[in-house]
This record gives C-alpha cells, structure tokens and sequence, in this order.
C-alpha cells in the first residue's frame, strides 16, 4: 500500500488552504508555489475535491480557491477517501473476487482489519490537528 501523488500533494494542497483559510480566497498558482507543485497538476486535483464539496472557487480579479468547510471539519481520511478512493493494504480486502483463496483466507481478516484501522485514524485527524501539529500516538 502506498499513497499516490494524488493523495500526498492534494492533502498538501488542503493543507495550504487550511493554514491561509482566513486570508480569502487563494490563486493555485500561489498555492502551487508555497508548496513547490505544478499547477497543472493541482488543477487534476480541486476537481474530485470540489465535487465532494471541500473546496469553493471563487472568480474575479482576488478569486482562487477556498475551504469549504473550516479545517477542524476536514479530516485527512477524506481527502485520501475522495483522491485516492480509500486504503486498502491488499486488494483482496477492497474486492474478495481477486482472490480465489478468499474463502478460505486467514490472512484476509488480518489485512482487513489493518485497513480499517488505518482509515479510522486518517479520518480522526483533521486538517487543524495537522495544523496544530498534533500527534496520533
């Protein structure tokens, strides 16, 4: 299991929009630069992240783009949910089908049981616990 691009540079991007949350809207390009990412990219990825209604753009000479809903309501369990479609540690976990052993598995609960504890502790950590800087242990 890793995280793609997707997931790391758009918890990036939420990121930078959480910490200038109260300045207004925010051009990509400044965001892009902040973090060091292409805005050609970034722009892949406010599309699934405005869809799911985590961020407003806002157009006119001072637009760019916004949280939607203030950071402590953001967690990181659902932007990796919304750009990466979950974690999953196997894939036998996200589709039983891909495995023909799954029936008879013992390994398979074990996978399955780590990936949901995974999304449960992505999911309790929100954009202002990062912020903050506070710890999952």
């Amino acid at each position: 299991m890793k995280i793609s691009t997707r997931g790391r540079y758009g918890t990036r991007m939420m990121l930078d929009l959480a910490a200038h949350h109260d300045e207004g809207p925010t051009p990509l390009r400044e965001i892009a630069k902040r973090q060091d990412l292409s805005v050609k990219y970034l722009e892949q990825l406010i599309i699934p992240l405005k869809a799911a209604g985590f961020i407003r753009s806002v157009r006119g000479a001072r637009g760019g783009y916004t949280l939607a809903r203030k950071p402590e309501k953001i967690s990181v369990g659902q932007i990796i949910e919304t750009l990466e479609g979950g974690m999953t540690l196997v894939d036998c976990v996200e589709d039983p089908k891909v495995c023909e052993r799954e029936s008879q598995c013992l390994t398979r609960d074990i996978w399955l049981r780590m990936s949901e504890r995974l999304m449960e502790e992505l999911s309790s950590l929100s954009l202002r616990d990062v912020l903050d800087g506070r710890k999952l242990l």
